[in-house]
């Protein structure tokens, strides 16, 4: 990958994330939290969320090491549950609506990509596209990894029974050291889904 696509990858994952983000903000807002709004984190700009790990140095980083699987974060929207009218179906909905979001962008443009096969398009034009699905296909199957802070941990302790108390709270204390481990040593295992994912939704191979 030269530096111009890496760039641009690292671009279209940052303005993902901030989507993934403004989404979890939007839906708590539908259930009755204002934070997100309060904290003017409803808008697209991205400067209002980047974290500078998750957003930069991760993302440059596996671009460098030409890791397989590109990924990456913002800093959470703020939302407090006890505002939300349904503390635990609405806790449920704010933490997939990002992972959504994510798989709606995959697959819009994914079709665009499937029913644009053998037309005349512009240079790059398969590319950028093709970038795009990828990125978001990415972000969608990584955040439903259950470690926190990811948007799989929410939804998936949020409907387990409380006796697993005990699981749920030591995900949450080692969260960070789970969460370094499993980008660098198990975050290719990730890799089908997303090749197969891919491929479903284009008709395509990953090339």
């Amino acid at each position: 990958m030269n530096a111009i696509d890496a760039i641009f990858y690292v671009a279209m994952l940052v303005m993902s994330v901030v989507i993934h983000e403004v989404s979890h903000g939007y839906v708590a807002e539908y259930f009755g939290d204002k934070t997100a709004r309060f904290a003017g984190r409803l808008t697209l700009n991205p400067i209002n969320h980047l974290d500078l790990f998750g957003s930069i140095l991760l993302p440059a980083l596996l671009v460098i090491s030409q890791a397989p699987f590109l990924i990456g974060w913002a800093k959470p929207v703020p939302y407090n549950p006890n505002n939300l009218s349904d503390r635990k179906w609405g806790t449920v909905a704010v933490a997939s609506a990002g992972v959504l979001a994510n798989f709606a962008i995959a697959i819009f443009f994914g079709l665009i990509l499937r029913f644009s096969e053998g037309a005349n398009v512009p240079a790059g034009f398969n590319f950028i596209i093709s970038s795009i699905v990828l990125v978001n296909l990415s972000l969608g199957i990584f955040n439903l990894v259950p470690i926190p802070p990811l948007d799989g941990s929410k939804i998936l302790f949020n409907l387990l029974p409380a006796s697993f108390h005990q699981v749920i709270s030591f995900f949450e204390t080692y969260s960070l050291v789970l969460i370094i481990a499993f980008v660098f040593f198990l975050s290719k295992y990730l890799l089908p889904i997303l090749i197969f994912l891919y491929s479903l939704i284009t008709g395509l191979p990953i090339h």
